[in-house]
């Protein structure tokens, strides 16, 4: 399989899971624009390695994932650099541990943004020029906490389960199209977002750091092994693919058995 003449937004992608899809579906000859926080340096480091990687055209698109004009900006960005916008990854995401009590309307806000409306403004953006090519993919990242809960992760939670319905919906109305839209649920990836959140759960759980990772984390995943970012980013790539074209509206779950309970 090839993705050679097609071309990828991937946000969140300066690091963990977004930079593990960029990098195999720039393995596959696809054109990608990362996206992300980050020290410039790094970034640049990042995007230059994909680029002589793989020889694929790389850019870096720098927008706020919390405001809707950046990130119709972003993707016009992406359509005029890179020729079109063939496949979406909506990955971008934060995190924060806390109890509905103590949460912090700030954090709810910034996590409902980032995880949730993100995607919806990325999607409004994307999807009249797939639908006018005839072709599309649009794939977010979403979580075993799209289909379950945990304790002291509301904004999080709530925000997957969002998603999850967006999915859902943009997947009928793309449908007639060549469009397929796609939600790919990972349970504990090891990534940055996770590790960071470990000392709060530690707080807010009292809990040592081994505790939280045995106990708290991987208790919760049947295999007891965190999945692996190169191996959602391969399920990105299969999604990509022809043979995936009758999967849409999907909720694909790579959680070591966790919500098959």
């Amino acid at each position: 399989m090839t993705l050679k003449s097609k071309t990828a937004l991937i946000t969140g992608s300066t690091s963990g899971i977004g930079l593990a899809i960029a990098r195999a579906l720039a393995a596959e000859g696809c054109d990608v624009a990362i996206n992300g926080l980050g020290d410039a340096a790094d970034i640049e480091k990042e995007r230059a390695g994909i680029a002589a990687d793989f020889g694929v055209k790389a850019i870096y698109a720098a927008a706020d994932m919390t405001k809707p004009a950046e990130i119709a900006a972003m993707i016009a960005q992406t359509e005029r650099e890179l020729g079109s916008l063939d496949i979406l990854v909506n990955n971008a995401g934060i995190q924060f541990v806390s109890p509905v009590e103590e949460f912090p309307i700030d954090k709810w806000d910034a996590i409902i943004a980032i995880n949730m409306s993100a995607a919806f403004h990325a999607m409004r953006a994307a999807v009249p020029g797939m639908k006018q090519r005839g072709w599309g993919r649009i794939i977010s990242t979403g979580s075993a906490h799209s289909l379950v809960a945990s304790p002291f992760k509301a904004a999080y939670v709530a925000a997957k389960h969002g998603v999850a319905g967006l999915t859902k919906t943009v997947a009928l109305e793309v449908a007639t199209h060549g469009v397929t839209v796609n939600l790919i649920s990972p349970g504990y990836v090891w990534t940055p977002l996770v590790e960071k959140q470990i000392p709060d759960t530690m707080k807010a759980r009292n809990l040592t750091r081994e505790q939280v990772i045995n106990d708290v984390l991987l208790t919760a995943q049947p295999t007891h092994e965190f999945v692996k970012p190169e191996e959602v980013a391969a399920l990105v790539v299969f999604l990509c693919s022809d043979a995936a074209k009758q999967i849409t509206g999907a909720n694909l779950s790579m959680d070591g058995g966790w919500t098959a309970a």
